[in-house]
């Protein structure tokens, strides 16, 4: 349930003068108390509500009787999208950071105030449906202190593992989960695009180690960019070829940036352009698919 529902609740209760505390929105919910002290939180911080605690009835009121809280109309979905792009744009440490860290901070918060960051263009990051998922699933765990198993798949192939996960971090255009499988001690990344699939398990563990956390976040190397070379039949006057960011171009020639393969190479079949020249493992990968697609023509004939 959304805490906007208890929210609402809540204001009710103000507004009836039965002066509600965090055991009464835990116990009507059925949530921890913490879990209530942080609505309430919300309300003081973010909706700006005047909340008053008196002593005398053991619960709150308002300060401001013509206080009204904000119409939000937002979906979970919206609101777990949000909180993925919130994480990305918090851990931006490149062009324009402070810019970025402010609409991080603005989506953190959810307040209809306005950040005005002039005509500066900000980075776009694409929020995929499983890895929104595998980010909510993992932050459950982290929450929760709870093993999860994970199927992953990298450089050396698959496998799975039962995972300890204890933290969240963000390089440019890559996430990752750090943790330990069974010494915590030795923590490492987990890289969230190679994960097929997670599960949260039934098993806890203990989490004591915040000063090893610490040197995660400037440890983690930066992903560089795969570069493309590529002929077109005219120059290019952008700085980007279809979304794509130039490196540098020389008449018809243009170096371009990309992360995802994939991505890629399915943007070449609907693109137009006259050679591709380099790196070589791009151009054996795109002959691979065409020369699959054309087999399949055949068979089909």
């Amino acid at each position: 349930m959304s805490n906007m529902h208890r929210i609402h609740w809540f204001d009710e209760q103000i507004r009836s003068g039965r002066f509600p505390n965090s055991s009464w929105l835990a116990r009507e919910f059925e949530i921890s108390r913490r879990q209530a002290q942080r609505d309430i939180e919300y309300m003081a911080i973010s909706l700006r509500a005047p909340l008053l605690y008196l002593a005398k009835y053991r619960g709150y009121c308002y300060e401001d009787q013509t206080y009204r809280l904000p119409h939000l109309y937002m979906t979970e979905e919206e609101q777990r999208v949000l909180k993925y792009l919130a994480h990305r744009y918090r851990h931006y440490n490149y062009d324009q950071s402070d810019a970025v860290k402010r609409v991080a901070h603005l989506l953190e918060r959810f307040t209809p105030e306005e950040q005005h960051t002039g005509n500066s263009q900000l980075p776009v990051f694409m929020a995929r449906p499983q890895q929104l998922q595998f980010f909510e699933l993992l932050s459950h765990a982290i929450t929760e202190t709870r093993k999860v198993h994970i199927h992953y798949r990298d450089h050396a192939g698959e496998r799975q593992f039962s995972w300890c996960p204890l933290k969240m971090v963000s390089q440019y255009n890559a996430d990752y989960v750090i943790g330990y499988e069974a010494d915590s001690v030795q923590q490492t990344a987990v890289r969230l695009e190679g994960i097929i699939h997670v599960w949260i398990t039934n098993e806890t563990f203990e989490c004591q180690t915040d000063g090893v956390l610490g040197g995660w976040e400037e440890a983690l190397p930066v992903r560089k960019p795969f570069v493309a070379e590529i002929r077109l039949k005219e120059e290019q006057q952008t700085e980007l070829w279809h979304g794509y960011r130039i490196r540098s171009k020389k008449d018809q020639i243009l170096s371009i940036e990309f992360y995802d393969t994939d991505a890629f190479l399915q943007h070449l079949f609907i693109s137009e352009w006259e050679e591709l020249l380099s790196p070589g493992w791009l151009r054996r990968k795109l002959e691979s698919r065409v020369s699959g697609m054309i087999g399949k023509l055949g068979m089909e004939e």
